[in-house]
């Protein structure tokens, strides 16, 4: 499994904002091979800024790299630099391999 997570600084003022813009888009994930699961998080407040991020889980990073090459990447993606005010500077992108995934009443699984 994969994680790719974006982290996004979205400037004071401006949350509600950057949350209607991503839970209002049609992410084009539903039917792209590997996709797992996506969350939109909401983070601590700052003094000049919230943080949000994006995480979203696939099968291997392969999918996920290849899901970047794609329409439907092209697709959920085209509107994004509409949003650039929100944003204290680019979101910053971070790419994780599970080691160890551990759920409510099992043992601990690769």
């Amino acid at each position: 499994m994969f994680i790719a997570m974006n982290r996004f600084r979205v400037k004071k003022g401006a949350e509600k904002e950057f949350e209607e813009v991503w839970l209002s888009r049609d992410t084009h994930l539903g039917a792209v091979p590997g996709f797992v699961e996506f969350h939109l998080l909401k983070g601590p407040e700052h003094e000049e800024y919230t943080l949000y991020s994006s995480h979203s889980v696939w099968q291997s990073r392969a999918k996920f790299e290849a899901w970047t090459k794609s329409e439907a990447f092209r697709l959920a993606h085209r509107d994004a630099g509409q949003n650039k005010p929100l944003y204290l500077d680019h979101p910053q992108f971070e790419g994780f391999e599970v080691l160890q995934t551990v759920r409510a009443g099992a043992d601990a699984a690769a």
